[in-house]
């Protein structure tokens, strides 16, 4: 996704510095190239040869330490970076971003830069509310300095209250929104499943299955980046959920995820159904745990929630998912069929990079028009970009 950006990573000395190496990581991870500028006080936290590692590229954080290759680094480092983040950023270079001190290389750099800047705060709760924390921050805001602002936690002081420095994922995200500001979506609401359902067998046993809600939660994210409001209605899922998430209902059961999907698909544009919820349920309801030497279940069918959404979507666009491991073009179309579908996403579990728990898939994309658009191997937040464009057409 971000593949032909440069971040500049500003840390500074605050404990969430062990944070920032994860910035990197997911900076990385989505293919942007990333150079790290450390305070002094930074480095008493976390090793420059950590950052180093994670982005192979050195790590500067000496204004005079002499190079092999002659440049002026503060301004050759701000006119490459297409956008800078500032985490964890401290009440003291705050304060020298908003009065334009320049006594070291964080500081020096923060004046050359052109680009759009993001900063994280990240300080004691008092500190935070401090009138002149309060001030400096409203002078960078005024700048047009975008802030991902403290969370209220328990921090390393033990003091409660706001200070923490935002999560990573969030900081990522912000900079993905800035970086990447298609609107398309803008307006528009959109209704999105994600994870496994988990069915009760006893007081201890279940049937669940191996959907890990990765391809459900980045197609949330995909709609937010691009202007739309979401609400993910998630079951069991091994991802994070960003917090910029209009609206999350957590599921465990499929009848739960089929009355969330109706209490809430009325006023959405698209509904796109992602999760795998569970086909079947155990007839009987049974508090304790099953025990003897054989066990016999008798399972009744689930609620068909892309068949109940398919009957009632009106103009709505109406997305489901096909995983198949064979016959998967035939299954698709009977699915695009019986479920009243627009678009099916179909994929084959048993290719390798596809299906249940990977970070890619390989999916084709059926629409009720006709057309058959076979994808090739693809990130899961690629793909849920390629679910975006064609539910516009």
């Amino acid at each position: 996704m971000l593949e032909k950006y440069n971040v500049l990573l500003g840390v500074s000395g605050g404990i969430a510095c062990y944070k920032s190496c994860e910035i990197v990581s997911r900076l990385k991870k989505l293919g942007a190239g990333v150079d790290v500028i450390m305070t002094a006080h930074a480095t008493e936290f976390v090793s420059p040869l950590t950052f180093e590692t994670l982005s192979a590229r050195p790590v500067v954080s000496d204004m005079f330490a002499r190079k092999k290759q002659w440049e002026v680094e503060h301004v050759a480092l701000a006119k490459k970076a297409d956008i800078c983040i500032i985490a964890p950023a401290t009440a003291n270079v705050i304060a020298k971003f908003a009065d334009g001190i320049a006594d070291d290389m964080l500081s020096t750099t923060y004046l050359a830069l052109t680009c759009p800047i993001v900063i994280a705060p990240a300080m004691n709760t008092n500190m935070y509310e401090n009138v002149a924390v309060r001030e400096n921050l409203a002078k960078l805001k005024k700048r047009g300095v975008f802030v991902v602002d403290s969370v209220e936690a328990r921090l390393a002081c033990g003091d409660n209250g706001k200070g923490k420095m935002a999560e990573p994922i969030d900081i990522v995200a912000k900079a993905i929104e800035i970086l990447c500001p298609k609107n398309d979506y803008s307006g528009k609401k959109v209704l999105v499943t994600a994870g496994a359902t988990r069915e009760n067998i006893d007081g201890v046993r279940f049937i669940t299955n191996r959907s890990s809600g990765k391809m459900g939660v980045e197609i949330a994210k995909a709609v937010v980046a691009r202007g739309g409001e979401v609400v993910l209605v998630k079951g069991l899922t091994q991802v994070e959920i960003p917090s910029y998430i209009n609206k999350v209902v957590s599921v465990e059961s499929t009848t739960q995820m089929y009355d969330a999907v109706m209490e809430n698909y009325a006023d959405c544009d698209v509904i796109i159904k992602a999760a795998a919820p569970s086909d079947y349920r155990p007839q009987d309801k049974i508090e304790n745990k099953l025990k003897g030497e054989t066990l016999t279940l008798k399972l009744v069918k689930n609620p068909d929630i892309a068949k109940a959404v398919g009957q009632v979507k009106g103009k709505r666009k109406l997305v489901v998912f096909c995983a198949e491991t064979q016959n998967l073009i035939e299954s698709a179309k009977e699915k695009l069929k019986s479920k009243n579908a627009d678009i099916v996403v179909a994929n084959d579990v048993t290719l390798e990079g596809a299906g249940f728990d990977t970070d890619t898939n390989i999916v084709t994309l059926l629409t009720n028009g006709g057309e058959i658009r076979s994808l090739p191997k693809m990130k899961k937040s690629e793909v849920a970009h390629a679910i975006l464009d064609e539910a516009l057409k």
